[in-house]
């Protein structure tokens, strides 16, 4: 396979687990947090949603890229997507640590300001690294990435704003 090929299904992986870790963990613990969930099990929470969604996007990535590719040289892609697997669960970890360390450091309130920003912030710097990498506009790909992943937050927020209403018995 060509190393061009590699290095995209590699980048590609990348991009998308941390976006997707940072955007869906951020998302999850903000909507718990201001639900009035314990610290405890806000970080619990974000624990075992990080792994989990570390394991399944690493077998999703590697499931699609390996049934997708050409099977002629069948070898080749499967290095790559087992690769591309791992890039996808070790960025979706580390990038999942963003949002959740506040929560080890700080109240459930500062945390909740700080884990917003730090993944605000991050979301930004992915989309303009991102962009870089492939010759686009650092800021108008870094706004987007930004936009997208606080609108995510705010779809977390509204929800553990709204099912605490329901009651469930």
């Amino acid at each position: 396979m060509k190393k061009k090929k590699e290095t995209e299904i590699f980048m590609r992986n990348f991009i998308f687990g941390v976006e997707d870790s940072l955007v869906s963990t951020v998302g999850l613990l903000s909507g718990i947090a201001v639900a009035g969930v314990t610290k405890t099990d806000i970080f619990l929470t974000g624990v075992v949603l990080v792994f989990v969604e570390a394991f399944s996007m690493g077998v999703g990535s590697f499931l699609s890229e390996d049934t997708t590719e050409d099977t002629k040289t069948k070898a080749n892609i499967k290095m790559a997507s087992i690769g591309g697997a791992l890039i996808m669960f070790m960025s979706y970890i580390c990038a999942g640590l963003i949002p959740l360390a506040p929560y080890l450091m700080f109240s459930t309130t500062e945390a909740f300001v700080i884990s917003i920003a730090f993944s605000l912030v991050a979301l930004f710097f992915l989309g303009a690294v991102s962009a870089y990498q492939y010759k686009r506009s650092m800021v108008k790909l870094g706004i987007r990435m930004l936009v997208m992943g606080g609108l995510a937050i705010l779809v977390g927020i509204g929800v553990g704003n709204l099912v605490p209403l329901i009651s469930i018995h």
